[in-house]
């Protein structure tokens, strides 16, 4: 994810490239790599990436993000689920289940839907997708 910041008024655009990605952990990749530049840890879950947009103040633009919501549809996302049910603890099993089913019954997010909700839930970002 590219970052630029305006000296202005201390807005800030970053620039997620879905032609970078494929999977969520590209993903996870694609949005550590300036914000988390200088720290010892890379965001590696839902909850990480919703943690680094606090504070950020200006707009995303999501460029091939068509691209991003075939490859972090439907599939990804029952794999995702099916993966946490597998692992166990420390994940919620029961709501695991749960997502997975809404997921199948047509009625669950995919992750790409999951992440713009994140984004947006941020009322100080302005999404863009392209």
């Amino acid at each position: 994810m590219e970052w630029n910041t305006s000296n202005k008024n201390k807005k800030k655009t970053a620039v997620i490239n879905g032609s970078h990605f494929s999977d969520l952990s590209g993903f996870y990749e694609e949005v550590s790599d300036v914000p988390m530049k200088d720290e010892d840890w890379k965001i590696g879950t839902l909850d990480g990436f919703d943690d680094i947009l606090y504070g950020f103040k200006g707009e995303i633009i999501w460029k091939e993000s068509s691209k991003s919501k075939q490859n972090l549809g439907f599939d990804l996302t029952k794999e995702f689920y099916e993966n946490k049910i597998t692992q166990g603890k420390p994940f919620n099993i029961d709501l695991a289940q749960q997502k997975l089913n809404e997921l199948i019954d047509g009625k669950g997010q995919t992750l790409f839907e999951i992440l713009i909700e994140i984004i947006e839930s941020h009322k100080k970002i302005m999404l863009i997708l392209k």
